[in-house]
């Protein structure tokens, strides 16, 4: 019994959603994809840099770009950063290094974690996640199908600022309402870098 028999098994019974916990080869991808076509609701994760490497991802699987493109409708980017503790947090102006590495004006205030007996003296209390989301509109929909590369998917994903916003985007708004920290901030936006995010 393989992990795309099971999901064969599956799909035998008939049903409206399918929950693919994480499409890590052609095979499965090419059954999610298939249930998609026909008609089915199928959500997975698959391991990218950021919303759009998930059309990347997928297309190096070996899926089409033209079953891509009548298959994905929206591809959601995520990430966990410890936040603040609201009771010792501590504001301070940004230092020109520090202002320089995270792209925000030098003097802008941002927040440091001090620690308190809420927190633990970690300064931190819990965690929140930063979000990236892709909708597929029509427009993306021909680019896909196109096999246009990442540049220009990013480039019309992302050209209003104000619809979408990019992992470093809602992190550099994180550091400047007192959310979180510059350093947590900075370990999200290298994580950019590195294949192990999930989408």
């Amino acid at each position: 019994m393989t992990f795309a028999a099971g999901l064969r098994a599956i799909l035998r019974q008939d049903p409206n959603v399918i929950m693919v916990g994480e499409i890590r080869d052609a095979e499965t991808a090419q059954i999610a994809v298939q249930s998609s076509l026909t008609g089915h609701l199928v959500l997975s994760t698959v391991h990218t840099n950021d919303a759009i490497g998930a059309v990347t991802r997928l297309r190096d699987m070996g899926v089409e770009p033209f079953l891509l493109a009548s298959t994905l409708r929206v591809i959601v980017a995520q990430r966990l950063v410890r936040r603040l503790c609201p009771s010792c947090r501590k504001p301070e102006p940004a230092d020109a290094a520090t202002a320089a590495l995270i792209g925000i004006p030098e003097g802008s205030t941002i927040y440091r974690a001090q620690g308190c007996a809420d927190c633990n003296n970690t300064g931190y209390q819990g965690r929140i996640g930063l979000y990236e989301l892709v909708r597929i509109d029509e427009t993306m929909r021909k680019l896909i199908a196109a096999n246009a590369d990442e540049t220009e998917l990013t480039a019309h994903a992302f050209r209003n600022l104000e619809a979408a916003r990019t992992l470093t985007q809602t992190a550099r708004d994180y550091v400047q309402t007192g959310v979180t920290t510059v350093e947590e901030a900075v370990r999200v936006i290298r994580q950019e870098a590195s294949p192990d995010a999930d989408v």
